[in-house]
């Protein structure tokens, strides 16, 4: 029996899932990497980290579930989107650090492009905002700000590359410098219409196409690994962005099914179909996936929220109120209510549907009486919050109302915060039997491709619902004065850092 081998970068963490023709995990393996915070919302990553943590994951997973190379028939990739990586074609060194996709550096830059008039071209072509979110403006940083970066990218002898790429040209050992679909898609470089690199996109940036990756399906043959002893001669065949590739694990394969990941953020992807929909709420218009070289494009709405889940980090890093974050919800729990506590996570700034750069963390309604239990509880509601927000938004774009929420990501271990969720949007709330989706969407895309799975068909049946949350109508009407109050909590954390 054969087997698929899922790499999920993320960022705070590399997992290997080698996962069974029925989509259970056979293994498993993690490794943890430093943050580095140079400067006030500044994110960087040390771009080998990425590739060693990745390593060792794909190489203890394997381990785990006494196989070799010979018994995993292809490889899927998936990736924290956005982070941006410059390095030297011939040596394969980076030329500064990586760039995370929480980075607030390039915020002047987008706000001259806005100020220009750019918005509607950059909207139209690419379904995104001018927002140092996305890799196009991290890059124009790097290529200015680097000694003789630029000059050297003109002339083809650097290698632009989100995590995707990166990763693959260190598994093939520098033989493949491509990126699928939906990474690009991420870069403000990239028309989703034609699904290729945009020469007026690239001049307004001032970015030279000599260093940008070739563009190609999400499922599909990439390359074979080189660089890992243990799986030389392995197939790559999918690679994906973490959100669409968790939408992918989530068997969202209809218009109208959405999936939310409670990451280090919170994305939220309703799939469209053929149909790319322009929001009227800042949402994003994105490419779900492309199944083959030849296949159409598929489209999804997104919203993203940027600080979902590390805002428990920063309770347990940042202020120790918890040792492990597995402990906020029982700090939480210690308490009836929020207290009449909000706290807004606008670490570095608010995403969908406000889209402030310049918005700040803010906690109101601080008492002499408030206690830990309620900062706790009013991190853990913050998460609910914004993901209500970002329903409230799809739905006005999208003309309907979902009928459930499928969810993923580490914070869905936290059953309260899966039941507020659910008495807050009205709505039912699953939890998958398989909540390692991100992995999973990235092994049924390479599955496809090697022909291990036959069909979406096929994949949608192995779907299984884990724990579904139903609505608490007692709490219902209280919950609802509260997401009030949280809307008043975040007019005043925006233009805050002005």
């Amino acid at each position: 029996m054969k087997y698929i081998l899922a790499l999920d970068q993320g960022t705070t963490s590399s997992r290997a899932i080698v996962f069974n023709r029925r989509g259970r995990i056979r293994a498993l393996a993690q490794h943890e990497f430093p943050q580095h915070y140079p400067r006030p919302s500044w994110v960087e990553h040390d771009p080998a980290d990425l590739w060693t943590t990745t390593r060792r994951a794909a190489i203890a997973a394997v381990a785990d579930a006494n196989l070799t190379g010979a018994g995993i028939a292809a490889i899927g990739l998936t990736n924290q989107r956005e982070t941006t990586l410059l390095w030297d074609r011939a040596t394969g060194r980076p030329l500064a650090p990586a760039i995370v996709w929480q980075d607030r550096r390039t915020a002047p830059l987008c706000e001259k492009l806005r100020a220009a008039g750019h918005s509607e071209l950059i909207r139209r072509k690419t379904g995104l905002l001018p927002d140092p979110y996305f890799s196009g403006t991290k890059l124009r940083w790097l290529l200015d700000r680097v000694p003789g970066a630029r000059r050297r990218a003109e002339r083809g002898e650097l290698a632009f590359g989100t995590v995707d790429t990166w990763l693959l040209w260190r598994l093939t050992g520098g033989r493949v410098h491509a990126t699928d679909l939906t990474n690009a898609s991420r870069t403000l470089l990239c028309d989703i219409h034609r699904a290729c690199w945009d020469d007026e996109l690239l001049a307004l940036l001032g970015i030279p196409r000599a260093v940008l990756p070739e563009i190609r399906s999400s499922s599909e043959f990439f390359g074979e690994v080189t660089a890992i002893p243990a799986l030389r001669g392995v197939p790559i065949t999918g690679v994906a962005g973490d959100q669409h590739a968790a939408l992918f694990g989530q068997a969202c394969f209809r218009p109208g099914m959405a999936k939310n990941t409670y990451g280090t953020g919170c994305f939220m992807l309703l799939h469209t179909g053929g149909k790319a929909v322009v929001s009227k709420n800042k949402l994003l218009t994105t490419p779900a996936w492309r199944l083959g070289p030849s296949a159409p494009v598929e489209y999804a709405l997104e919203g993203s929220v940027f600080t979902g889940g590390a805002v428990v980090q920063w309770l347990r890093d940042g202020l120790g109120l918890i040792a492990r974050s597995s402990d906020i919800e029982a700090l939480a729990a210690g308490v009836p209510d929020n207290g009449g506590v909000y706290l807004v996570p606008a670490f570095t700034g608010l995403g969908a549907p406000h889209w402030d750069a310049a918005a700040r963390g803010t906690i109101t309604g601080v008492t002499r009486g408030t206690t830990a239990g309620h900062l706790a509880r009013a991190a853990v509601e913050s998460i609910a919050y914004q993901v209500a927000d970002l329903i409230g938004a799809m739905e006005s774009d999208a003309g309907l109302r979902l009928r459930e929420l499928r969810v993923d990501g580490g914070a869905t271990a936290n059953n309260a915060l899966l039941q507020f969720q659910s008495t807050l949007l009205r709505r039912a709330v699953v939890r998958p039997r398989v909540t390692e989706t991100t992995a999973l969407g990235a092994a049924y895309l390479a599955g496809l491709a090697a022909g291990y799975w036959k069909s979406r068909d096929e994949i949608a049946a192995l779907w299984q619902p884990g724990r579904v949350f139903k609505p608490d109508a007692k709490e219902s009407a209280r919950v609802r004065r509260q997401h009030a109050q949280w809307r008043h909590a975040v007019e005043r954390a925006k233009n805050w850092a002005v």
